[in-house]
C-alpha cells in the first residue's frame, strides 16, 4: 500500500507484555515513514497492564519524537455487553486516542446479539473513536449492525494485521473480510491498526493490503492514508 502514514494501534512495555518503549516505536516508525502514531496501552483490566495514574501523566510525554507526531492514549477493554469499559469518562476524555476492545481476560463471550450491542453501546460513547479488532469468531458479531452503527457515530472500525497474521482470534480472515465488504458497500472509513507489541511490527500491514486487495477494497476508506483526516475522527465524533 502505498503512502501508508499512520498507525494507530501499538503497545509499549507498559502494557505489560509488549517490549519497546515510546521511544523505540517512534524511532521504528520513522523509518517506515509513518507521520502519525497512536501508541494505545491497555487499560487496567488487562493483567500486567497500566493503572489510571499512567493515562493521567500522559501530559508530560513530547508529542513529537523526530519527524513522528504521537497520539497517545488507551486501548479500552469492554467489560459487559451494554459497552460498559474500565475507565472513568473523565479520565478518557483527556487521551489523544481511544480504541475500545473485547479481550479474553476481560469479558466472556457472549451471543452474537450480546456481542453486537456492546460493540454499538461503544459507537455510541462518543468518547470512543475506534473499534479494536472485531474479527474473532470466539466474539461473534453481526457486521451489518456493526457498520451501520459505525457509520451513524463516526466511528473507525479497525482492520487488525495482528489478527490477519494467523494469531490466537478465530476466523479472522473470513470475518474481516464480511466486514470489509459492507464498509465498501455503506462508504464506511476503516484504520489499519498493527496492534504492534513490538518495534520491528510498527506499521505492518501486509496482511491488511492483501485482504484489501482481494476484494478491491477502495482506497478513499482506508484512513492511514490520511492522517489529518484520521486526527478529525479521533478528535471529534458525533453521537
Amino acid at each position: 500500500m502505498e503512502n501508508y502514514f499512520a498507525d494507530m494501534h501499538t503497545h509499549t512495555i507498559a502494557s505489560g507484555h509488549a517490549y519497546s518503549t515510546i521511544k523505540e516505536m517512534a524511532e521504528a516508525a520513522q523509518e517506515k515513514g509513518i507521520k502519525l502514531l497512536g501508541i494505545t496501552e491497555h487499560s487496567k483490566n488487562m493483567p500486567g497492564s497500566c493503572q489510571d495514574i499512567y493515562f493521567a501523566n500522559l501530559r508530560v510525554v513530547d508529542r513529537k519524537i523526530g519527524d513522528v507526531e504521537l497520539a497517545l492514549g488507551v486501548e479500552l477493554n469492554i467489560m459487559d455487553y451494554d459497552g460498559t469499559v474500565d475507565m472513568d469518562d473523565r479520565l478518557i476524555a483527556k487521551q489523544d486516542i481511544v480504541i475500545a476492545s473485547m479481550h479474553t481476560p476481560c469479558i466472556k463471550p457472549g451471543t452474537k446479539e450480546q456481542n453486537t450491542h456492546a460493540y454499538i453501546k461503544c459507537c455510541e460513547n462518543p468518547l470512543i473513536r475506534i473499534i479494536g479488532h472485531p474479527d474473532d469468531s470466539y466474539y461473534p458479531v453481526d457486521y451489518n449492525a456493526l457498520t451501520d452503527a459505525a457509520k451513524k457515530t463516526s466511528t473507525l472500525l479497525e482492520v487488525n494485521n495482528n489478527s490477519l497474521s494467523g494469531n490466537f482470534r478465530q476466523n479472522t480472515w473470513e470475518n474481516t473480510m464480511e466486514m470489509l465488504l459492507l464498509c465498501k458497500e455503506k462508504k464506511v472509513p476503516v484504520l489499519i491498526g498493527s496492534d504492534a507489541h513490538f518495534y520491528s511490527r510498527v506499521g505492518a500491514h501486509s496482511y491488511a493490503e492483501k485482504l484489501m486487495k482481494e476484494i478491491d477494497f477502495p482506497m478513499e476508506l482506508v484512513m492511514n492514508l490520511y492522517p489529518d483526516r484520521i486526527k478529525e475522527y479521533i478528535n471529534v465524533k458525533t453521537s
